[in-house]
């Protein structure tokens, strides 16, 4: 296989002060975007398109996804580089509730954090164990759309969003007892963190069509448009063991889960809750290796009523866990049936006037998959999400 693709590098993360998430500035050769931090460090613990027009919010469906993301979700964080190679995996948990009724209505979210054992520790029962407490800026009918601009599917249990996504990257990375540096900001002595200024942070979020369990992908971009790392968390609702990925597979287990044709049905919907849907489609997506290991991808997509019909083909170089496309397009295998996809550069998007999409597929089952697509403008907003279920043919 071939094996010209270079990783990234990744360098520190800044001290993220500004209040929302806004566009700075596009070049032919670099789109970036500043992102808030809506975290507060409480304490360490010992408990166990500009063009569409947006309608008004939908305290319904508001509602609807307070009550999808309520509870006490139990999980396991990994942090992958650019080439899907893990650098690490942390245990977490979620804790989230709501207040409040109708327009009034917010989710309150507290995340914790795992610490590392102390030397000094005799005792491996996890009751034991120090749990960092951060606090999650609550989501409302005021920061659901002008903040995290989500894309939402209430029947199918599956969102997009951004904001928070900073903020969780930020809290988890950040860990105050692995030490402080010299200006004061918590700080890991030994990660590896995402670069100073994230051009594109973005959230998609699947839920298990089995049990009780989410899966949520996170792509940070940096400020040139590349991918700097890949995130996910693994959660299940329940008080027993975090879920896990298998982390050892190597490179032909997490490409042959997917090889195949896959048949399905796709939702676009407008970012924010309210979330007008504005197309359906069948879909067809065929995967398969040629003769020369490389991997073809065929995607047929017939839109409904209007019978129109549509099909991309692109080949792919395999590099260990990174298939790059001939359309300027790669996919970055991830153990655990996953894979995340994006441009190999957004700032050529961007130059050519192009939109940009990022992608996450799970694979939860050998033959049922679900992705979450999430469609930028040239001006680096959110304008569209959309969910595919397929089946193997």
């Amino acid at each position: 296989m071939a094996s010209s693709i270079q990783c990234c590098s990744v360098s520190s993360l800044p001290n993220l002060n500004s209040n929302t998430v806004r566009f700075l500035s596009v070049t032919p050769n670099s789109v970036a975007f500043s992102f808030s931090s809506p975290f507060t460090r409480i304490r360490a613990s010992s408990s166990s398109s500009p063009t569409v027009e947006e309608a008004a919010m939908s305290i319904d469906n508001l509602r609807r996804f307070i009550n999808l993301n309520s509870g006490k979700w139990n999980g396991s964080f990994y942090q992958f580089d650019s080439c899907g190679n893990m650098l690490q995996q942390l245990s977490t948990k979620l804790s989230a509730s709501s207040y409040g009724e109708d327009e009034l209505m917010s989710l309150i979210q507290t995340l914790y954090i795992k610490q590392p054992s102390s030397s000094t520790s005799i005792s491996g029962d996890d009751n034991d164990a120090e749990w960092a407490e951060y606090k999650i800026k609550e989501t409302n009918m005021f920061t659901v759309d002008k903040y995290q601009q989500i894309g939402f599917f209430p029947s199918e249990r599956a969102f997009a969003l951004r904001y928070q996504t900073a903020g969780m990257l930020e809290t988890v990375l950040r860990q105050g007892v692995l030490g402080e540096d010299d200006t004061g900001e918590e700080s890991p002595r030994n990660l590896k963190l995402p670069s100073r200024r994230p051009s594109v942070v973005c959230e998609n979020c699947l839920y298990s069509l089995q049990r009780d369990k989410r899966a949520r992908a996170f792509h940070i971009l940096e400020p040139k448009g590349t991918v700097d790392m890949l995130i996910v968390f693994l959660e299940e609702r329940s008080d027993g063991a975090p879920p896990l990925l298998d982390s050892s597979m190597d490179t032909k287990s997490r490409i042959t889960p997917f090889l195949g044709k896959w048949k399905g049905h796709s939702i676009t919907k407008r970012s924010g809750v309210y979330g007008s849907t504005i197309a359906n489609a069948d879909t067809v997506v065929l995967h398969e290796m040629d003769d020369n290991d490389q991997l073809i991808q065929d995607v047929t997509s017939t839109s409904d009523g209007e019978n129109v019909t549509t099909n991309v083909h692109w080949t792919g170089t395999i590099s260990d866990y990174l298939v790059t496309f001939d359309g300027g397009y790669q996919m970055i295998l991830l153990p655990g049936g996953m894979y995340m996809g994006c441009p190999c550069d957004v700032a050529k998007s961007v130059a050519e006037s192009k939109s940009f999409h990022l992608e996450f597929c799970w694979l939860e089952t050998p033959d049922k998959r679900q992705r979450l697509v999430r469609t930028y403008d040239v001006q680096g907003l959110a304008v569209s999400s959309t969910y595919f279920y397929e089946t193997k043919l």
